[in-house]
């Protein structure tokens, strides 16, 4: 098997996606796939190695994506817009042999020591000019010249085979990368579109959750594919435009983080006629707050379907597509997946009653990568993934999350895990100590803030802090409130008390 072959069995003249502008059908897909496979192989990239694509939301991901895992190697989504320290610090823990870097990355990839990539051999960008002060001593390539590569097939691989390693705080605390595999994505996409409801040929889909987040890969793109529906790519996410898209395009599906569906839902002088093709609208990543899920009904009549996931599951474990939904309920499992809702000594509860969510099935997760001891933590020897997550189950397995075991914080339905701010603000040579909680939020759903000590006798701002931690990491991240206080609460074990926070 290969997840790639998701692309074989449609229709050459069929549209598979648009980007820019620009409409791709499934048989131009596979030439320029096969192509780019036969290039990348040719460069010695091979089974296992990694290939960073440090893309946005466009034909470049989508190439790059198919033709990397089809050749057996482990595509690698990185965020563009993320700041060079911590592009840098996730490349160096993949170790890739190639780097594939569109113009919205290249600002934080020219920051990056690649003298610390040691397998790293190439880098393939749009275009020379973009890319002449990147190469160095590492081969530099043009994108379009290696679509006409020797045209590869896709290599037939084991399930367990990785594809996808994503970045995640999800249930290990800071970030780390996830082995999914092809087995583990295609199982996902077949749960979720084993309903009539879900995403089918001839849709069109709202390409806007970006590509390196799980949601985007395998929600998104993964299921479009498999069922041969096209994706309008968007690179950036604005009202305005995607209510002109919407109507242009006649999008029949729009899955949105809780963010993108508040943006719409205070829209005004928006006729509910926008949204007439649209046909189900998702969500999911992060608690979709209820007053803008009836907003959006109440003034445009669309009914949001909410699920929930992680990226260990790959990602989707409940989902309320193709059920009656219920009001603060994020659905039931999807098919061929067990849930399990536990209290501490691991045994289940009673209707009605919250507990640590467990997930068991063919699309849980590999594991961490290189780090067998953490996810030893979140995989048990039967099998289950320990969410981290507290929720409760009605009756009819209907699912309700009610908060997080772990500290992390959902921004736009990003994790955000609050010692990797804390360490971050502590490098600030003003900073001797800090502590970051998350705070709700209109739009974002959360919101980071810190409470931070200095050092006696120092003197910083608030925005030069908070500039400080926009140097290092991405910008969802970064504290949107800086509280600077005599000292933090601890017990008397000297642990930071976050609820005091």
């Amino acid at each position: 098997m290969n997840l790639a072959s998701i692309i074989d069995s449609h229709a050459a003249h069929v549209p598979a996606f648009i980007s820019q502008g620009r409409t791709t059908t499934y048989g131009e897909l596979r030439e320029q796939v096969e192509g780019f496979r036969g290039s990348l192989m040719n460069l010695g990239v091979k089974a296992g190695d990694r290939v960073a694509m440090v893309c946005g939301n466009g034909r470049g991901f989508v190439i790059a994506y198919l033709a990397t895992i089809g050749a057996g190697a482990i595509a690698v989504p990185l965020n563009p817009l993320s700041p060079s320290p911590e592009l840098e610090s996730e490349l160096i823990s993949v170790d890739p042999i190639a780097v594939i870097v569109e113009p919205s990355g290249i600002a934080s990839f020219q920051g990056v020591d690649r003298s610390r990539l040691t397998s790293l051999r190439h880098i393939i960008v749009n275009d020379q000019t973009s890319g002449t002060s990147l190469s160095g001593d590492i081969a530099l390539h043009v994108f379009d010249d290696l679509l006409n590569g020797p045209p590869t097939k896709w290599v037939s691989l084991p399930a367990p085979t990785p594809a996808v390693l994503i970045f995640t705080s999800g249930t290990a605390g800071s970030p780390r990368a996830a082995t999914l595999s092809h087995g583990n994505l295609l199982e996902n996409i077949c749960q979720n579109n084993s309903t009539s409801d879900h995403i089918k040929e001839g849709d069109v889909v709202f390409g806007v959750l970006p590509m390196f987040h799980i949601f985007g890969l395998n929600v998104v793109l993964g299921m479009s594919l498999m069922a041969g529906a096209c994706v309008v790519l968007i690179q950036r996410f604005d009202p305005v435009t995607a209510v002109e898209t919407i109507i242009e395009r006649k999008i029949t599906i729009v899955p949105g983080a809780p963010p993108v569906w508040i943006a719409i839902s205070l829209m005004e002088d928006v006729n509910a006629s926008a949204f007439a093709t649209v046909r189900m609208a998702l969500t999911g990543a992060a608690r979709m707050p209820e007053d803008a899920a009836e907003r959006l009904k109440r003034k445009f009549n669309i009914d949001l379907r909410e699920g929930y996931g992680l990226t260990e599951a790959a990602p989707v474990v409940t989902s309320s597509v193709g059920i009656e939904p219920r009001r603060g309920s994020v659905g039931r499992a999807v098919e061929g997946l067990e849930v399990r809702v536990v209290d501490t000594e691991g045994n289940d509860v009673p209707v009605g009653d919250s507990g640590e969510v467990l997930v068991k099935g063919p699309n849980v997760f590999v594991g961490y990568w290189n780090d067998p001891v953490t996810t030893a933590r979140v995989i048990d020897e039967d099998g289950w993934l320990h969410t981290g997550d507290i929720a409760m189950v009605d009756d009819d397995g209907y699912l309700y999350l009610v908060d997080r075991a772990k500290d992390l914080i959902i921004v736009s339905g990003f994790n955000v895990y609050p010692a990797e701010v804390e360490e971050v603000l502590k490098r600030h040579s003003a900073v001797l100590e800090a502590g970051v909680i998350g705070v709700p939020h209109p739009t974002t759903g959360e919101a980071v803030k810190a409470f931070v000590v200095l050092h006696k006798g120092a003197s910083v701002d608030e925005d030069a802090l908070i500039d400080h931690c926009h140097d290092h990491v991405a910008r969802y991240k970064c504290p949107n409130k800086v509280l600077i206080v005599d000292e933090l609460p601890r017990n008397t074990f000297g642990k930071l008390l976050r609820r005091a926070l």
